[in-house]
């Protein structure tokens, strides 16, 4: 059983930073892109950030040049750093991990709960 654990969430005044953590545990073999994802209330779940195994980044045109993901293969952990934030930037940010169980299986998407990142004064 795979988990995925978020934390780093909470309150923010506009143009201060927080940095999101996510660790995965359990029956892990390899583990492909890793992401970020939010969902603001009443619109849909968005991608903010992606990295693949090899380092490679894309990024939400809202987020270029103020959010930073990088990740740590053997910790099995996905890092989402957030400076300049905005008050659009409130939102639940879910990660997200492309995880192969066993050497055999298939691959698939994992999730965590979600944590909330609140930018007000």
């Amino acid at each position: 059983q795979v988990q995925l654990v978020e934390s780093g969430g909470g309150l923010v005044q506009p143009g201060g930073s927080l940095r999101l953590s996510c660790a995965a545990s359990g029956s892990i073999y390899s583990i492909y892109d890793m992401g970020w994802y939010r969902q603001a209330p009443g619109k849909q779940r968005e991608l903010v950030a992606v990295i693949t195994s090899g380092g490679r980044t894309n990024y939400a045109d809202s987020v270029k040049g103020r959010f930073t993901i990088s990740r740590d293969n053997a910790k099995k952990m996905v890092y989402l750093q957030m400076n300049s934030l905005k008050p659009e930037d409130t939102a639940v940010y879910y990660c997200n991990q492309e995880i192969r169980a066993t050497s055999w299986g298939s691959k698939y998407d994992y999730w965590g709960q979600g944590t909330q990142v609140t930018v007000s004064s």
